[in-house]
């Protein structure tokens, strides 16, 4: 059927919408809106929401709430405790033993016979790690009290506790939350960092921990590695830094004192600070029941033994030769991070007797000196082994402007050796198969080079046929001068000295200088500069009949485990040849020609033994504002000798070109103070000894031709003085051991004279009288 006229024709199935009525906007809001659980009979307001009713609204904030607490637990529960459970599986926990073997621990040191000399604590302090059984109960209660009294129940952290942080954080006041597991952890991994990340990874580490150690594993873990104040880390340490006993006899209450201080070590000698944690802790226990209350009340407080006297007990050995013991055991496999980590034990090279002399002889030598200038140090070496026998560098510490400062070891230090090195001018000429016998012009003020070289005054010098060995004996410059520019040169002497011992810093890692760059290296003097313990190594090889054995401050190291991590080897190479017979006929000739500077030198060998050995000095350069007596001032004095067991360095000077003066201000020599100073130590330490005499040997080479008449041409003399400024320092003759000798080409004059040439700062020494 059509449609109507002026309608539109409809699809099929087409059904129109009913016509509107009124309130049709709010009936199709209502069949458009379906709330489920009694909200379809909401009736819609004006606008066409709907009007809900006190019990649907109720409904509705109900759902509300719901839908934030699931998001809630979601985001605070449910993802932290997946992110806890992948941290857990994540993170490694080291065993308690690990732990305690990466903690620093302090190395005990021991004499060469055994005897304890003292521990080198780390910069973290003493630490000495116990068992659980080697801690008492009441030690661990007490910590447990103080500390986390819900540790033996806790899973490794403390909800509770951490809120109380939270808390205390936000409002102002003081406290944490970290219970002992969250403590051990905190110090096992030296990670102390306010962050986030890092309290969450204490906390997995914590709770891991705690599942997988027992709890007495834990606590003692903790207890060997706390800080309890007067530098002991762990208990085993403070038990004898407090009260001078070990662990296992603290009392309750001595135990109470060290666990109260865990939270203020800083303030443990603080007397007040002190008795208020110690009751704070004894509290503790008793609500905790680990004491009765009875207990409590008859506690008294457990004085602390003095700090000084808990220094002493502590001990230490000497700091210089700590330094040396690390230096050696770094080249050997055993540097600075693993040396306080294996729990090491260290037998030294040291000799209780001859450290004992050594400290003796030289605070003995300044005694009545009134020049404040003046140092010292001594060293003495075992021929047959190398092995330091003493070793004094000075004062470990020293005042600055009143304030207490690290000493330097001028044992170590470089110093020129003046006439101390002729030995080896001695050695380098022997090596060319050339003697004692061969003579030179020994006479005073002879020219070189246009450079005039003094010997010391009338007794240093002697005849235009003067013997090397005479030479030696007088310690005439002008010979040795002479030796070395014109025949051995200064390469030579270098070698001798290098293969005698000396370290060089360019050759051998060492701190000694030898230059060869002009003839001061005949002298001692210019830019050549060694240590004592450098010159009491080389000599011993003469001692040893030129067996060279390299110096050294460790005989063993054992580790925690009692197994040798290190040991020294003793063994000797020849020195001065290969052939070891020739070496020995060097070194013994050497041994021959010191023996006299000894009476020479006004000293004296211990009765029954013989010795050799060699003084020498160094002469001050005056600068502009001293006073007229520097002129005349040496910088730096040397005696350096042996018997066939020991071979001693002893030198007194000064920092660096500082006039130094005795008593009565008298120039200083080597046979002033630090003669008297190797002969004290070797009377000290060979006193009860067997005696001892040096083997004997040919003598080498035979008389070698005279020098030239043109002395000028042939002969040494004494180098002019000349300060950095380039001013002549011109000088008398030199202490023993002198000056510098400069090489440098110019006219030749058959007249002595003062030349002025470029010098280092130590320039040779001026004196009126033979070195003695």
């Amino acid at each position: 059927m059509p449609p109507p006229p002026g309608r539109p024709q409809q699809p099929r199935g087409y059904r129109p919408e009913p016509p509107p009525m009124s309130g049709g906007p709010e009936l199709m809001t209502h069949h458009s809106y379906e709330e489920p659980d009694g909200y379809d009979d909401v009736q819609p307001d004006a606008d066409g929401k709907p009007v809900l009713t006190p019990e649907q609204r109720k409904k509705r904030r109900w759902k509300i709430i719901r839908r934030v607490g699931y998001g809630f637990v979601g985001v605070f529960f449910v993802l932290p405790a997946i992110a806890f459970v992948i941290t857990y599986f994540l993170v490694d926990v080291p065993s308690p033993t690990e732990v305690a073997q990466n903690q620093s621990q302090a190395v005990t040191y021991l004499y060469a016979d055994g005897s304890p000399m003292g521990k080198d604590v780390p910069r973290g302090g003493n630490r000495v790690l116990l068992t659980p059984e080697q801690i008492p109960d009441v030690m661990k209660h007490a910590a447990i009290a103080t500390e986390d009294d819900s540790f033996e129940t806790n899973s490794g952290f403390d909800v509770g506790g951490l809120l109380r942080a939270v808390f205390n954080q936000a409002t102002g006041g003081t406290g944490g939350g970290s219970t002992i597991s969250q403590q051990y952890i905190k110090k096992a991994t030296d990670n102390d960092a306010p962050t986030l990340t890092r309290k969450w990874t204490e906390l997995a580490k914590s709770f891991k921990m705690n599942q997988t150690y027992e709890k007495k594993d834990i606590i003692t873990a903790y207890l060997n590695i706390i800080y309890f104040g007067r530098g002991a880390y762990g208990v085993g340490a403070a038990s004898q830094a407090f009260f001078h006993k070990d662990a296992k006899d603290l009392s309750f209450s001595e135990a109470a004192l060290l666990a109260g201080l865990i939270q203020q070590p800083g303030r443990s000698e603080n007397p007040k600070v002190a008795q208020d944690r110690w009751n704070t802790a004894l509290d503790r226990m008793v609500k905790n029941n680990y004491i009765s209350a009875a207990d409590r009340a008859a506690a008294q407080f457990p004085t602390p033994i003095p700090l000084e006297d808990s220094k002493q007990q502590a001990g230490a050995p000497p700091a210089f030769v700590v330094q040396q013991v690390k230096d050696e055991l770094a080249a050997h496999d055993i540097p600075e991070d693993r040396y306080y980590s294996g729990g090491f034990q260290v037998q030294t090279t040291i000799d209780p007797k001859a450290q004992q002399a050594a400290e003796q002889a030289a605070t003995d030598a300044m005694k009545g000196q009134v020049d404040d200038n003046l140092l010292n140090a001594l060293v003495a070496v075992d021929p047959k082994t190398g092995g330091v026998l003493a070793y004094y560098g000075g004062k470990p510490i020293v005042q600055v402007n009143g304030q207490d400062q690290a000493g330097r070891d001028w044992a170590d230090t470089p110093q020129n050796p003046g006439s101390s090195m002729k030995p080896f001018d001695l050695t380098a000429f022997l090596k060319m198969g050339k003697g004692l016998d061969a003579k030179f012009d020994g006479s005073n003020n002879r020219t070189f080079d246009g450079r005039v070289v003094r010997n010391a005054g009338p007794g240093s010098s002697c005849s235009q046929q003067c013997t090397v060995a005479e030479a030696m004996e007088r310690s005439a410059n002008t010979v040795f001068y002479d030796m070395v520019l014109n025949q051995t040169h200064q390469e030579p002497v270098k070698d001798a000295a290098r293969e005698a011992g000396v370290k060089t810093k360019n050759d051998d890692g060492g701190q000694s200088i030898i230059s060869t760059k002009d003839n001061n290296i005949s002298l001692g003097g210019g830019e050549t500069q060694i240590t004592p313990l450098d010159m009491a190594s080389a000599y011993a090889t003469f001692a040893a009949n030129g067996e060279q054995r390299a110096r050294h401050f460790v005989l063993k190291v054992t580790n925690g485990q009692n197994e040798v991590a290190y040991e020294a080897a003793t063994d000797g190479k020849s020195a001065f040849d290969s052939d070891s017979d020739k070496s020995r006929q060097i070194a013994g000739n050497v041994t021959e020609a010191l023996k006299p500077v000894i009476g020479f030198s006004k000293l004296k060998c211990p009765a029954g033994h013989e010795c050799a050995g060699k003084t020498g000095t160094q002469q001050h350069t005056k600068v502009a504002g001293e006073p007229s007596w520097a002129a005349n001032a040496n910088s730096q004095t040397w005696m350096v000798g042996y018997t066939p067991s020991v071979s001693v360095a002893a030198w007194v000077g000064g920092d660096g070109n500082k006039p130094l003066h005795g008593k009565n201000n008298s120039p200083i020599y080597g046979s002033t103070i630090a003669g008297p100073m190797w002969q004290k130590f070797l009377s000290l330490y060979l006193t009860g000894k067997p005696g001892e005499r040096f083997d004997k040997v040919d003598r080498i080479g035979g008389e070698v031709p005279p020098p030239s008449s043109d002395v000028a041409t042939t002969t040494d003399a004494t180098p002019t003085n000349e300060n950095p400024d380039g001013g002549d320092q011109g000088g008398d003759g030199n202490g023993d051991d002198n000056g510098h000798g400069h090489n440098q080409s110019s006219s030749q004059s058959s007249t002595p004279k003062h030349t002025k040439t470029p010098t280092s700062k130590e320039t040779p020494t001026k004196t009126d009288e033979p070195e003695n």
